[in-house]
């Protein structure tokens, strides 16, 4: 599907990954909606790439639904979409002070595997309504899900089941919407650059960093947006799930 003139709607797209599908696709055309609850932060970058910025908690079905509606207000039914909005979580099933809160479990589960589903409805729901091109093409959607999908580690539980879970749903999303000629595809980041990353100090970069077989570097979130931006155009590239890791295999721990 071509990028030019398609309206794009970005969850978390204030920053990090989504600030790097955000400004890619821009820079191609697409005509950007960030939703974010960092309504500040996603204002500043919509008037940089000529989007808009829309406030938007995506665990919350009222919350996405009047977000969705103003994004195609502004920029008529949406073409892509992608899901970028997630917390990180961290925490032992047996911690020192006892087993881990089930809310802190069922908030993961909510913002990244719920918020996710969230989106991808409301978008497909959007771009049925679209005019196909000659594929019969409507619509690309890209959720965003994590190496720890497949390797999570200690303390990792809460959040890889729930990255697993965008990508367990993956393939039968693709297949339910095919016919509606909407694409679903997962991208699985390992080690990038983004503001939660840049929250620790240098010396634990640098050495994350050197545990990447090649390249020995964090992720820039451009190269998270390019893979974006190909996975869009490239029509035969659907139902799958793409790492993008420097070939890395978490350890336990």
């Amino acid at each position: 599907m071509n990028v030019k003139g398609v309206g794009a709607v970005i969850t978390g797209g204030a920053s990090g990954l989504g600030e790097g599908a955000a400004r890619v696709l821009a820079a191609a055309g697409a005509k950007v909606a960030l939703l974010d609850l960092q309504i500040d932060k996603a204002r500043k970058l919509a008037a940089e790439i000529n989007g808009i910025a829309i406030e938007c908690n995506v665990a919350d079905a009222t919350s996405a639904e009047k977000a969705m509606a103003e994004a195609m207000r502004a920029h008529g039914p949406c073409g892509i979409a992608v899901s970028c909005a997630g917390i990180g979580t961290a925490g032992r099933i047996l911690g020192k002070d006892g087993p881990m809160s089930l809310d802190v479990f069922s908030k993961t589960i909510s913002v990244n595997l719920v918020g996710t589903f969230n989106m991808l409805r409301l978008a497909a729901d959007q771009m049925q309504h679209r005019e196909p091109n000659a594929d019969g093409e409507r619509g690309a959607i890209i959720n965003t899900a994590s190496i720890a999908a497949f390797e999570g580690q200690i303390g990792q539980a809460a959040y890889s089941a729930s990255k697993g879970g965008v990508v367990a749903m993956t393939l039968p999303a693709a297949r339910e919407l095919a016919r509606f000629g909407i694409r679903v595809n997962t991208i699985a980041p390992g080690l990038f650059k983004t503001p939660m990353m840049e929250s620790f100090s240098q010396e634990i970069q640098d050495s994350l960093a050197a545990g990447l077989p090649f390249p020995s570097r964090l992720g820039k979130p451009s190269e998270f947006g390019d893979l974006v931006k190909h996975i869009v155009e490239n029509a035969i590239i659907n139902g799958e799930t793409i790492r993008i890791d420097s070939a890395v295999r978490l350890q336990p721990k």
